[in-house]
């Protein structure tokens, strides 16, 4: 039951602290609950500091139990080491969730509270932690971010209608506003969003949260020959972005232009090599553990071909293209399953992902 509680706790750092943990801490005296805390912020306080601060008798903390949902940290970082504070507060007993994956602790935490005399229990509703912190534990256990496709179909299958040259550029709905609201909501929640050069040049997208309250994630865009006019929305300086080109595009006359918008990073890669494999890298040289890939079709196919995604959320609308661009198919295990409104959403899980 406290475990539970130290998971629901956490659960309200999503989208804030990236790329660190959502954690969630608990401390109980007697059987009451007398603290509670949660990392809040990247930077700030972690989450069994917020606990400990919040119990208004420090004298009950030497006869109390502090449950955590992840292991405490052990070495300085934006903050001191929580062990540290937890040996200093005398608490006796910890009961903690999971072990840090981070190298610079894995286990390290827990072997200092038992050094210090402090009884320490691992693997309470260890699976649910683990499935909590899922981005965090891909980020240092696959050295990449964690992958989530995210796109619209039809009834019969198409993710996009035939375009005509004439058709104004703007996004053809296959969902309903409430999906397209969740969407933004997941946006908040991500630290990378992905979308390549025909996604731009047919919807002219954004790529921000709007529909949401939150934090808008650092913007991906793949423009190998770097065509994409200057003018689209995603080159309006508003959002951290990356540009990815190729090397002949290195050189473009249209490149000193780019260079010059505000919060725009130009980065080369050679596509001949796998575009996915460097992007990642550049993604995880940037602690940046999350990255929802919104299209187009090329682009995911082209994760999916190689294996490189672990989690795939899909809305079915209620209409029919009849014809178009069909949608990707993929193999995965069936997590779950939504309505809303008219528009469906299934959601899957890839446990062999690259």
């Amino acid at each position: 039951m406290y475990m539970a509680r130290c998971l629901e706790l956490a659960q309200n750092g999503q989208g804030n602290v990236a790329p660190n943990p959502m954690v969630g801490a608990l401390i109980v005296h007697d059987n009451q609950i007398i603290g509670e805390g949660y990392h809040i912020k990247h930077g700030d306080a972690h989450a069994e500091i917020n606990a400990i601060n919040s119990v208004k008798d420090k004298s009950l903390l030497k006869k109390s139990t502090l449950y955590l949902s992840l292991e405490p940290c052990s070495h300085f970082g934006k903050t001191p080491p929580c062990t540290d504070t937890i040996i200093a507060m005398e608490i006796p007993r910890i009961v903690i969730a999971s072990m840090d994956v981070n190298p610079k602790v894995m286990g390290r935490g827990i072997e200092l509270l038992r050094k210090a005399g402090r009884e320490v229990v691992v693997g309470v509703m260890e699976e649910e932690a683990l499935d909590l912190n899922r981005r965090f534990i891909t980020y240092h256990t696959k050295k990449r971010p964690y992958i989530i496709l995210k796109w619209a179909q039809t009834l019969d299958g198409f993710i996009d209608a035939i375009r005509k040259p004439d058709d104004p550029i703007a996004p053809v709905w296959i969902t309903n506003e409430l999906s397209r609201s969740l969407v933004h909501r997941w946006r908040s929640e991500e630290q990378a969003i992905l979308i390549g050069t025909r996604t731009v040049e047919k919807d002219n997208p954004k790529l921000n949260v709007r529909d949401w309250s939150g934090r808008t994630p650092t913007r991906v865009i793949i423009d190998r020959k770097l065509r994409l006019p200057i003018e689209f929305n995603v080159f309006d300086g508003s959002i951290p972005t990356l540009l990815l080109i190729g090397n002949n595009a290195a050189a473009s006359v249209h490149k000193p232009k780019f260079a010059a918008i505000p919060n725009l990073e130009i980065i080369t890669i050679d596509f001949a090599k796998g575009m996915e494999f460097q992007l990642l890298k550049e993604l995880y040289d940037r602690n940046l553990n999350s990255i929802m890939i919104e299209g187009g079709a090329m682009i995911i196919n082209s994760f999916v071909e190689k294996n490189l995604w672990d989690e795939a959320r899909v809305f079915v609308g209620n209409k029919f293209f009849y014809d178009g661009v069909k949608a990707p198919t993929f193999n995965g295990e069936f997590y779950s399953y939504n309505e809303l409104g008219n528009s469906k959403l299934f959601t899957y899980r890839n446990k062999q992902s690259a």
